[in-house]
């Protein structure tokens, strides 16, 4: 079972079938939607200030999540993927975003919706990162557009296999 710990007088609050791999650790002022799956290795650290999670978002292995003291907080919208080993740490991502494996998202930026940070990449504080976008290098900036349908499909598919994997995982432990 993950390590699921109050702090502050602050409870984590779950959605209706999430998922959560037996070395997540989620703790404080956090909140997920439903169908959400918070993966191996993955921690959530609503310590300091409030996570924020829409429905059908997958937090894969070994990513982590925080914020600054009541300085940013982090709010997460619907149909995010964010990728293996991503760090991120007080920043907006909206609707339709898929965080590359490795990249790194830091205090203050907005990712709009349907859009995409490549592996690897830094998103330095404060930057907006545009609807429709891939962002990715270090400083990360805008590589290219890319169609909304194209983006959204790809997003889609991608919640979806997790919410797929995860019932893998619900069935072999009942």
């Amino acid at each position: 079972m993950a390590l699921i710990r109050n702090v502050r007088g602050f409870e984590p609050v779950f959605g209706k079938d999430c998922f959560l791999a037996e070395t997540a650790v989620i703790i404080g002022d956090v909140v997920l939607g439903d169908e959400c799956s918070v993966w191996y290795n993955a921690v959530l650290r609503g310590d300091v200030n409030s996570i924020r999670i829409g429905n059908r978002v997958n937090i894969q292995d070994g990513s982590v999540l925080h914020t600054l003291y009541q300085k940013s907080v982090i709010e997460i919208g619907n149909q995010v993927s964010i990728g293996h080993n991503v760090i991120i740490h007080g920043a907006k991502l909206h609707d339709n975003v898929l965080i590359g494996m490795g990249a790194i998202v830091m205090d203050h930026v907005i990712v709009e919706e349907n859009s995409i940070i490549a592996a690897g990449s830094v998103v330095l504080s404060g930057t907006l990162v545009e609807s429709g976008s891939i962002y990715g290098g270090t400083p990360a900036k805008r590589l290219k557009g890319i169609e909304e349908e194209q983006t959204r499909e790809m997003i889609e598919k991608i919640a979806g296999n997790y919410i797929f994997y995860a019932g893998w995982y619900r069935e072999q432990n009942t």
